[in-house]
């Protein structure tokens, strides 16, 4: 980091660092949590005192959280794909606070808000003619996303230590994460004013016409929950771009688009760009280990001395998995000269299988694959190898062995993928890359870009980075690889902090009584949320 955080930084996001399982004789066992905004920000570990708040996933995260005391265990943050060491004695704490939601609040929260709606709004996903469809199903399970929201209020408003009218905590600053959690921050300023607060959305923002599909009320607490914060940030230009005008066209709030600040409510928000890179020497370092080697021994047998385009994804409608491999398919058929002389590896993994959507989208996949491989498969070729589960030291083999990376999502926050592979490939991969990624931005001179829609496009660009000479492979690998490190984690998370150190010196909250909260920050029913101390 550019300056090292003093004082106690409170996290909140749905998914925790750390994963419980049950083994058959009872016992808890944990590992580090999945995804990547939990290993970018895992980067404030050991350099200040650390309460991360998340929710309990599944019953051996709640068995966890209800065996601690307070739902609070000590467990080590880092940023590697197994549980890291434990910290150095006498550095900064930091502590994990799991809450235990009742299982039928966290899945209409979860799955029946954030989830169907949410996400499908910010990926543009809907099929319209058909969906949303806002009901009296959809109220009790927006009360439900209240509810959920307001257990993370509770638990940061306690983190944060005593408040002290008039004046900000003592040195504590909250970092919300996600739209799962797009209510917190005007719930937890409405619990503890003397709290900076800070947003980031991990995905892309929805223009106004298209945000416009949610009810009324429920799209003007979505944007007035994120203008809680005194800092609400993104990944792009263009999503940050979107949510000022979003507060503009719903709530009629005052955007300065010069200075990137909203005035709404009495309130000022600020709005920065903040792109997430990749931490270069620590992802070279993990993929030179031993599993990872092994790996690329079995891969590169089944591949021999063919080109290799390779892609990694969860199996989630956005990350355009089916048109990829028609774009595959069309490949083949107009440039049949590459018939035998390339594989394509999609390595995916299961991605919410609780939502029909989803499992119907897996089914797509396969069958599209199983098509493709009947088409063109010979006794001695394999033309595409396809394996639905995660195994990230496979995916850093893949990494390191392709010539071209496919990374087509019809629409993404940043996707880290896309910067990962650069880094890490020994041939110099080109990329051919979705110009409605997030990355896209700044990756745009190093890559191909495709309309993610166009699958004749996209085989073109497949072709052309198949046949790129060694001097352009790299000359575009060293600009992607130069641009893919630029912002490691410790640098994203850092300008975050100083973002919102500035944004709340600028403009101190009023001091208003603790505990004050909206008429519609309820607390989860039944069994309480466990708190932090």
């Amino acid at each position: 980091m550019s300056a090292e955080p003093a004082g106690r930084v409170l996290i909140a996001s749905n998914r925790g660092p750390v994963s419980f399982s049950l083994g058959d004789d009872g016992r808890l066992t944990s590992r580090r949590g999945g995804g990547g905004v939990a290993a970018a920000l895992s980067a404030v570990a050991g350099r200040a005192e650390v309460l991360w708040v998340c929710a309990a996933l599944h019953d051996a995260d709640r068995a966890a959280s209800r065996a601690a005391a307070d739902g609070q265990l000590d467990v080590p943050l880092g940023t590697g794909d197994a549980a890291p060491a434990e910290p150095e004695s006498g550095g900064p704490e930091s502590v994990v606070l799991m809450l235990d939601i009742p299982a039928p609040v966290f899945d209409r929260a979860y799955n029946g808000v954030a989830n169907s709606i949410l996400w499908f709004i910010h990926h543009l996903l809907f099929d319209t003619p058909n969906q949303p469809f806002f009901g009296l199903a959809f109220r009790r399970e927006w009360e439900s996303f209240r509810a959920y929201n307001a257990a993370f209020a509770d638990a940061l408003a306690q983190g944060a230590g005593p408040p002290r009218a008039g004046a900000r905590a003592a040195g504590a600053r909250a970092m919300v994460q996600d739209y799962h959690l797009t209510l917190v921050p005007r719930m937890l300023a409405q619990r503890r004013p003397d709290l900076p607060i800070a947003h980031f959305s991990h995905t892309p923002w929805a223009p106004p016409d298209y945000f416009a599909l949610l009810p009324d009320d429920v799209a003007r607490e979505v944007l007035e929950g994120i203008l809680g914060a005194d800092h609400a940030g993104f990944h792009a230009e263009r999503w940050a771009s979107a949510f000022l005008d979003c507060c503009e066209a719903v709530l009629g709030a005052q955007v300065d688009r010069a200075t990137r600040t909203v005035r709404h409510a009495g309130h000022t928000t600020t709005v920065g760009i903040h792109p997430l890179g990749v931490d270069a020497a620590q992802l070279r370092a993990r993929a030179a280990a031993d599993d990872v080697q092994a790996h690329m021994a079995a891969l590169s047998e089944v591949a021999g001395d063919r080109k290799l385009i390779v892609r990694i994804d969860r199996t989630e409608l956005s990350k355009n998995i089916v048109r990829g491999l028609a774009a595959y398919r069309e490949l083949l058929i107009m440039w049949p000269e590459w018939k035998g002389k390339v594989t394509h590896m999609a390595f995916a993994y299961p991605s919410r299988h609780d939502l029909p959507e989803y499992r119907e989208y897996t089914a797509s996949v396969q069958r599209m694959a199983r098509e493709i491989v009947d088409e063109f498969g010979t006794e001695d070729w394999d033309p595409l190898v396809l394996q639905v589960n995660d195994d990230y030291p496979r995916s850093l083999a893949a990494y390191r062995l392709a010539d071209v990376l496919l990374v087509n999502p019809v629409r993404d926050g940043m996707n880290l993928v896309a910067k990962e592979a650069p880094l890490l490939s020994d041939r110099a991969c080109a990329v051919v890359l979705s110009r409605e990624a997030g990355a896209a931005a700044e990756l745009a001179e190093g890559a191909l870009l495709v309309n993610p829609y166009d699958v004749s496009a996209t085989a073109q660009a497949l072709h052309e980075a198949l046949s790129m000479n060694s001097a352009e492979r790299n000359r575009r690998g060293a600009l992607l690889a130069q641009a893919s490190g630029a912002c490691p984690p410790k640098q994203w998370l850092a300008s975050q902090l100083s973002a919102l150190e500035a944004a709340a010196k600028a403009a101190p909250q009023p001091a208003q009584p603790a505990g004050r909260r909206p008429p519609w920050a309820h607390r989860v029913p039944g069994r309480r949320a466990r708190r932090a101390r």
